[in-house]
């Protein structure tokens, strides 16, 4: 598309797909991005959400904007993995993965040894200047984190490697495809047990302090200030109860207010309540714990080998 200042823009039409949620993370993380803004420490960080256009045209298609200078996460761990000749071969991989060994063995033992995180390689190669590496580098750490505690907090699943991509000027990640949110991935076949994604790459890439550095002071930060905002996330998240999505419309119980005539989705009450327990602190035991705690809970959660290695093999938790 040719925009009103000249300059062409490219755009995704994705046909078989509501990208009504797409839309609304949009808003969401847009809304966000103000409250990091208003927060002396997270604006002199310049913490922030990359977001993009989306147009939902109907429940089933519409247009995307299109990231420029982006790369696929799995695109280049596969590249350098080729390069120096690492890594299993699709058939054995799927034939260790689906052995009968014990889970945490298989991902431990049998295929993290052929997967050695290699992902700062990336940043040595995109960024030689050292200034600009360390800018990239931290870029990298800041916005991984900001995303980690927001996906944390509705449910985003589905982070392979194909829907998280990383921009060869900047460093930065962008997440792309909402379409799994609000715990979906629970519902899979194969469980999502983790809440973000924080593989041996990712916190290879994030250098020798790992996810104990800038990446938690970042985690920490971003979920006070969410917390701080609880009624301003709450309101716009609230909106899902009365304009519900297909697979809400279709699965969920619907039931009709005597008071106000309305009528609710029973998933997406379920859903918004679930948020704002996170949104006070509060995990599946409903005790109340500190931001810090909070933070600290998630992180092993997130890196935990028994959760990642009961994760679906296209998920490619060794990368």
């Amino acid at each position: 598309m040719v925009g009103s200042d000249g300059q062409e823009y490219l755009f995704l039409c994705k046909p078989k797909d509501d990208l009504r949620k797409d839309c609304r993370m949009m808003e969401f993380n847009t809304m966000i991005n103000k409250l990091l803004k208003k927060h002396p420490e997270t604006r002199r960080r310049k913490l922030r959400i990359r977001t993009y256009a989306v147009v939902p045209l109907n429940e089933e298609c519409g247009l995307i904007e299109w990231v420029p200078n982006t790369t696929g996460f799995r695109h280049i761990l596969t590249a350098i993995y080729n390069a120096e000749g690492l890594g299993l071969a699709t058939k054995q991989l799927r034939d260790v993965w689906g052995s009968k060994m014990p889970a945490v063995e298989i991902y431990r033992d049998h295929v993290l040894p052929f997967y050695p995180p290699v992902f700062h390689k990336w940043f040595l190669k995109s960024f030689p200047d050292p200034t600009t590496w360390f800018e990239a580098r931290l870029a990298y750490a800041r916005a991984i984190a900001v995303m980690s505690m927001v996906g944390y907090l509705v449910g985003l699943g589905d982070r392979h490697g194909e829907n998280i991509l990383f921009d060869s000027t900047t460093g930065e990640c962008v997440h792309v495809d909402f379409n799994c949110l609000f715990w979906r991935g629970l519902t899979f076949e194969k469980p999502e047990k983790v809440p973000f994604r924080l593989t041996p790459n990712m916190t290879d890439a994030l250098g020798l302090t790992k996810h104990e550095g800038v990446y938690r002071s970042v985690c920490e930060l971003t979920l006070r200030v969410l917390r701080d905002n609880k009624d301003t996330l709450m309101s716009v998240l609230e909106t899902f109860i009365y304009d519900p999505l297909v697979e809400w419309t279709a699965k969920g119980h619907r039931s009709t207010s005597a008071a106000t005539g309305e009528t609710n989705n029973e998933s997406a009450v379920q859903t918004v309540a679930d948020i704002e327990r996170r949104l006070k602190g509060q995990e599946k035991s409903y005790v109340t714990l500190s931001v810090e705690g909070q933070v600290h809970t998630q992180i092993n959660e997130a890196i935990s080998q028994d959760n990642l290695s009961r994760m679906y093999i296209g998920w490619a938790p060794w990368m």
